[in-house]
């Protein structure tokens, strides 16, 4: 459990630090909301 919460950390930091602004990360929570809704389709 603990080795699945430090890749979620270290994902959520790269997603982070890849988009510089709160702008960035809402657009980054749109096109992963699109992607799954596309694939529940």
């Amino acid at each position: 459990m603990k080795k699945i919460a430090a890749l979620f950390a270290l994902a959520l930091t790269f997603v982070l630090v890849g988009c510089n602004t709160v702008k960035g990360v809402g657009q980054d929570v749109q096109k992963a909301g699109g992607a799954i809704e596309r694939s529940a389709k």
